[in-house]
């Protein structure tokens, strides 16, 4: 071959062919991938691309406030800090909670635990990791942010309450749904808050609101870019409550460094003025997420600050009971008014002795004045010819025995003993001691404090028992009115007007007369009726030891309720303090003297004079004029917790009343 031969060799040739042909067909494949991408699978590779750029979060809703009647707020909201995080962004979730721990300088939600949650939401939905961080986790975690891909800070609404733990047992508190809320509820999504207890939880449907929502887009780590579009929510309904806040305050704080419960009832329409129960608990705790050691502190307790007294604890009512029996005993006959029983100091029956709290006796007494004095000898002798039976009848008219209806949840029912009732429960049959303890109050005998508050609510609106009510009203967050309290009946009695008259004239007596046990509730210029109780805890046996010399807890309970003005009640009043150690006449009626003559300097316009009250520091009133929504005239017409309490025995005082 010549070196200027203008042909290349054939294997040249040959060898460019192939390479041309090999290169035409990568073209030609290249090509068709790309159609198949951009047309065949377009679609679908958009939609996936979106996902990752383009997300819908969503927004919770703010829940509605409950305030109390003058629209004093009790349950609020505020912004809240929250770590959230999006496991799908997170290459390395051990790495990213680890670097986060060091940041924020505590130790967070365990990763085993967030991979389980992300499995129980939808794909790229956030897992709220940390509520309501303060301000040095923010800038830590801001200043870091590019170290902690998939992880973000949200702005939400926190539920707060303003005045700490006042009237903590009946607004209750909110926390995290349950993975039994959310089989129930299709409307919430883990990390949602809920009511839990008392009026959170009752009006959940209507504090809740409705959640929003927002378009975002991210970029590859996850982090938002910009808002492409919102829907938003409703924040929940307000629920205004009958509670006046400075009389729901004054009577938590006659109650400071005690057991027990104070209730304030409207007897005309069932309102409730004040619900204490102490010692009581700060809900904003479960707001923010209640840590296992406050949690356990609490359930340890011995005292159970999480129990609410006013409808959730059984004691036996003392004393306070006698109303009923002496109701039972004028309506069935079983009496007259001036009928004259003989207390010597104790009653013998078979060969037992029954013993009244004054160790001589009251000598002759009528139906007055032995309500007035508490005479038990009387009240033994009264329940003997009675029977248990018709003593019970006339208990559940008054509503003992069954829950009272207010809307809060876990209300107990208390116990009405029966022949049947103990023959069911114990296989045993009567016995005639058993009623005697029952005529005053001890026994099987199981009341609630709201029970016997509606009780003396009862006396004083002439015999209509009223259903307790909480809720004034409820408004939409425009301010409409969605539901306006109406008050409720549960049914008369069924006593005479002048069976009603006698017990309400002796009721005052037990205040106003020289020897009535109710002297300390007197006030100035208000006649008040009232009764005294106390519930015996200890088993003395034959000795009359004074119970304040025993331990703390085996000491009586003491019990006063009270109604005013007598010839025309605004207020009725329940006083329980458990383990006083004395009589209800020294230990309770002193407190209800104090929230009365309180009430009355409020819808009296009238200063409160502490000088008088037992309370030792009670703040200045807000700046709140006299309360006309409690001085409005309204129509007329309208043992412990356990559940078997030692059983009264014969040979023990009622200890006064």
């Amino acid at each position: 071959m010549q070196l200027n031969d203008p042909e290349p060799p054939e294997e040249l040739r040959r060898r460019s062919r192939i390479a041309s042909l090999v290169v035409l067909a990568l073209l030609i494949g290249l090509a068709a991938r790309l159609f198949s991408l951009q047309v065949g699978d377009g679609q679908s590779w958009q939609s996936r691309s979106d996902v990752n750029r383009i997300r819908w979060e969503r927004i919770a809703a703010t829940r509605g406030r409950i305030l109390d009647i003058h629209g004093e707020p009790l349950a609020d909201n505020r912004p809240s800090f929250d770590i959230v995080l999006v496991p799908e962004d997170t290459k390395n979730l051990d790495k990213t909670m680890a670097r986060m721990e060091t940041l924020v300088g505590h130790q967070m939600r365990d990763p085993d635990d967030i991979r389980i949650a992300a499995r129980k939401r939808p794909p790229f939905e956030g897992i709220v990791i940390e509520r309501d961080i303060d301000w040095a986790s923010i800038v830590a975690l801001e200043t870091h942010e590019h170290e902690l891909p998939g992880v973000r800070l949200d702005v939400g609404p926190m539920r707060t309450y303003p005045e700490g733990g006042l009237a903590s047992h009946l607004l209750g508190y909110v926390g995290e749904v349950s993975a039994k809320d959310l089989r129930n509820r299709d409307q919430y999504r883990p990390g949602d808050r809920i009511g839990k207890t008392g009026a959170e939880q009752t009006w959940e449907s209507s504090l809740r609101g409705s959640s929003g929502a927002q378009q975002i887009e991210v970029d590859a780590r996850g982090r938002r870019l910009r808002v492409l579009s919102e829907a938003g929510g409703q924040q929940g309904e307000s629920l205004y409550l009958t509670i006046d806040k400075r009389l729901q305050a004054f009577a938590e704080q006659l109650l400071d460094k005690q057991e027990g419960s104070i209730i304030a009832i409207r007897p005309k329409t069932g309102e409730v003025l004040a619900m204490a129960s102490a010692p009581g608990y700060d809900p904003n705790k479960f707001a923010r997420g209640i840590g296992n050691t406050d949690w356990r502190a609490l359930l340890e307790n011995e005292l159970r600050p999480l129990n609410n007294r006013a409808l959730q604890g059984q004691y036996p009512p003392g004393s306070t009971f006698k109303i009923v029996t002496a109701a039972a005993a004028l309506e069935e006959n079983v009496i007259a008014p001036e009928t004259k029983i003989f207390c010597g100091g104790s009653h013998q029956l078979g060969n037992r002795t029954y013993r009244c709290w004054k160790r001589g006796g009251h000598g002759e007494m009528d139906l007055h004045d032995a309500l007035a004095e508490s005479c038990d000898v009387y009240f033994y002798q009264v329940g003997q010819k009675l029977g248990v039976d018709r003593i019970a009848i006339y208990a559940k008219r008054f509503g003992l025995g069954e829950a009272t209806g207010i809307d809060l949840a876990n209300e107990k029912s208390g116990l009405v003993p029966t022949r049947d009732w103990k023959k069911e429960r114990y296989g045993e049959s009567w016995y005639a001691g058993e009623t005697l303890s029952v005529a005053i109050g001890q026994g099987f005998l199981l009341a609630t404090p709201l029970q016997i508050a509606n009780l003396a609510a009862t006396i004083a609106n002439d015999g209509l028992r009223m259903k307790p009510q909480l809720i004034e009203r409820i408004q939409s967050s425009d301010g409409e009115t969605l539901y306006a309290m109406e008050p409720e009946t549960r049914g008369r009695v069924g006593l005479q007007p002048r069976t009603l008259q006698q017990i309400r004239e002796a009721l005052r007596s037990v205040v106003h007369a020289r020897k009535g046990t109710g002297k300390a509730a007197r006030l100035e210029t208000i006649d008040v009726a009232g009764k005294t109780g106390t519930a015996q805890v200890f088993k003395m046996g034959k000795e009359q030891i004074k119970t304040d010399t025993l331990a703390r807890h085996l000491r009586d309970h003491a019990w006063f309720i009270a109604f005013a003005p007598v010839d025309n009640p605004e207020i009725a009043i329940a006083v329980l303090i458990e383990h006083a150690g004395g009589g209800g006449g020294s230990r309770a009626a002193p407190l209800a003297h104090d929230l009365a003559d309180f009430y009355f300097a409020l819808t009296r316009g009238r200063d409160y004079n502490l000088a008088h009250s037992g309370v030792r520091a009670f703040p200045a009133p807000w700046d709140m004029p006299p309360s006309a929504a409690l001085a409005r005239e309204i129509p007329a017409g309208t043992a412990t917790h356990a559940e078997a309490p030692a059983p009264f025995t014969p040979d023990r005082p009622d200890a006064q009343g």
